[in-house]
């Protein structure tokens, strides 16, 4: 699904070169649940753009579905953001003006997706997350698991095949940052492959597979046992 092959990202501060990731090299397969966990400017975040397609590395390869990504022009590049990557972020970035309903139509809108199909995917989506009865809400009248889960519905609403989430529970408190979890990890019970970059080890332990990087490179690859969560937060 995802490989690496001796990825390096290099940035230019000044005249100066700093290195944020160390020919990394990393496969993952369909369907797996990995979570990505090292200390600040470990390169985790740096890794997880690059596979998102939001950066792209200044040397090695980078394979999606055994397509080479590194190849793409700008505009392939983009549709196969648009609909084979899902994103969560820890502050959610939905649209303030437009609702739940409208937050998630969003990616088919600019998918070119019918409004007939946009509609029923909409519905049930929002049916799927429990929100239903939020569809007309405006971020700002949610709480904030429900704009998380507002969120991974927009995230999954193409239906893509890798879902990436930084740090999903990080600007929520303990019962919200559960729930959404558990959101989050049933996707992986329907086949999509799951990357969660976190600070919070009890989020990064329930990961099938915990990957910690360190100075841009990769220093543990374990599987790990899946463990109740009980999430740090504010």
């Amino acid at each position: 699904m995802i490989r690496l092959d001796s990825v390096s990202r290099v940035f230019q501060v000044g005249d100066q070169e700093v290195p944020a990731l160390d020919s990394v090299n990393l496969a993952v397969g369909r369907g797996e649940y990995v979570s990505i966990m090292g200390p600040s400017g470990s390169g985790k975040s740096t890794l997880l753009n690059i596979i998102g397609l939001l950066d792209r590395p200044s040397s090695g390869r980078y394979f999606l579905e055994d397509r080479d990504i590194t190849a793409l022009t700008d505009e392939e590049e983009a549709e196969t953001r648009r609909n084979r990557i899902g994103f969560v972020f820890q502050f959610f970035h939905l649209v303030p003006r437009m609702t739940a309903a409208q937050n998630v139509e969003l990616p088919m809108m600019l998918g070119g997706v019918p409004p007939k199909i946009r509609a029923e995917r909409v519905a049930a989506a929002l049916d799927a997350m429990g929100l239903s009865d939020r569809a007309d809400h405006r971020p700002g009248q949610l709480s904030g698991g429900q704009r998380q889960r507002v969120a991974i519905a927009r995230a999954t609403i193409m239906q893509p095949a890798v879902l990436l989430a930084d740090e999903p529970t990080g600007n929520l408190d303990r019962a919200s940052g559960a729930e959404v979890v558990h959101v989050i990890e049933r996707l992986v019970d329907r086949g999509i492959t799951l990357v969660v970059v976190t600070h919070d080890p009890e989020l990064g332990g329930r990961a099938r597979r915990r990957i910690r990087m360190v100075d841009g490179r990769v220093v543990e690859d374990s599987a790990s046992n899946t463990a109740s969560y009980s999430p740090t937060g504010p």
